[in-house]
């Protein structure tokens, strides 16, 4: 059987922590995949970090990251590059990831190239046109592009099949955030910043930094972080800030100056996924760590008033607080002091699956791809 010639792409952090085990997966089996990987740096710094802490090497690293570009520019760029690796290489299938515009520019360079392209984490959905922005619209043009969906979940292929999305060519896989800490998580994990920490502290872990929440909502949030600091001694906030030069200011003029509040450099995959399963509660307007908390136990408290992920809703390990200061408050008081509600979210079951999504998307590109045509053996 010739080998099936597999081009992932991504781009950021979140895309990379969440690719790296499905290429890790495909060099499992040399003897079916070509594994061609291309990078374009969308997030350099923080892109790098994980490409290392899984030993990965890209073939191609488009290395497009400038300070201040805008996502018109971004596309532009990451498009004309890709598609002379893309004509060069003749890939079978083009894997992309959720929702960053890299996905969108990968996805359209594959198409124009008529190669197929298979979307991780497909059907993901708020309905919500700007919010959040690009993210909703990114996936939705992501999904309309491409010719095989890797959902999460049964909601996410639902989603899918409202759009009249062929059910045939849906596979239900989990989600690979979950097989990335099988790299990761540590029993013995020590860190300078949660060594300094005593061990009766709760820690609340605080992520912020998508683009609907720049500005009055971020300054919101940290106001009422520094009020739950003072209300209780009993609490600690670690805060890795984002690179964006915005989310920094605001976050050192509302933030610094209390022991308590640790502003960090942001961490590794390695370490942040630590931090979690260390951490008593987060805070989070990310979407990947909504996935990743359940599984360790620790709720989230998400600061968005629209989700795409609502499993985690209807299971009881997230909960959409938003971003108004006394919202936020009351809902932080809430996890501190009502234990049964805290050990209602710890407890719940995580929605996002078991750990093996990888090994479930190479067998259903396999299937899709090789001799082997039985798809229901893989959904």
């Amino acid at each position: 059987m010739k080998k099936i010639k597999v081009m992932t792409i991504f781009g950021t952090r979140p895309e990379a922590v969440k690719m790296a085990p499905l290429v890790k997966k495909l060099e499992d089996y040399p003897e079916l995949f070509e594994s061609i990987v291309t990078v374009t740096a969308q997030h350099r710094e923080m892109l790098d970090q994980v490409l290392a802490d899984f030993s990965i090497v890209p073939n191609y690293d488009l290395d497009i990251m400038k300070e201040g570009q805008t996502l018109t520019e971004i596309t532009s760029r990451v498009l004309e590059q890709l598609t002379k690796i893309i004509e060069e290489e003749n890939p079978k299938i083009v894997l992309v990831h959720g929702d960053t515009t890299t996905s969108v520019a990968a996805a359209l360079a594959g198409f124009y190239e008529k190669i197929e392209i298979g979307h991780v984490e497909a059907g993901l959905r708020t309905w919500e046109k700007y919010s959040p922005f690009p993210e909703e619209m990114n996936r939705q043009l992501v999904d309309t592009l491409s010719d095989i969906y890797f959902a999460p979940t049964k909601t996410s292929e639902e989603n899918l099949l409202k759009e009249n999305h062929a059910k045939k060519k849906i596979y239900v896989t989990g989600n690979t955030s979950i097989d990335a800490m099988k790299y990761t998580i540590q029993k013995d994990y020590h860190h300078p910043t949660l060594d300094k920490i005593p061990k009766k502290q709760k820690i609340i872990m605080l992520t912020m930094h998508r683009r609907e929440n720049w500005g009055e909502s971020m300054v919101q949030v940290f106001k009422a972080i520094k009020q739950v600091v003072e209300n209780y001694s009993s609490v600690e906030v670690i805060f890795p800030m984002h690179k964006n030069p915005l989310v920094r200011q605001i976050a050192e003029k509302y933030l610094s100056g209390n022991k308590r509040i640790h502003l960090i450099e942001p961490l590794d995959v390695k370490d942040f996924q630590n931090f979690i399963a260390r951490s008593y509660l987060i805070l989070t307007d990310s979407g990947g760590i909504q996935e990743e908390a359940p599984s360790l136990g620790v709720p989230v408290l998400v600061l968005r008033d629209t989700t795409e992920r609502p499993e985690g809703i209807a299971a009881g390990t997230l909960k959409l607080i938003g971003t108004k200061e006394e919202k936020v408050i009351a809902e932080i008081t809430e996890l501190l002091e009502n234990s049964e509600q805290y050990e209602k979210m710890a407890k719940a079951q995580n929605p996002y699956g078991d750990g093996n999504a990888s090994q479930r998307i190479i067998e259903a590109i396999a299937c899709e791809f090789g001799e082997q045509k039985d798809s229901q053996k893989y959904v």
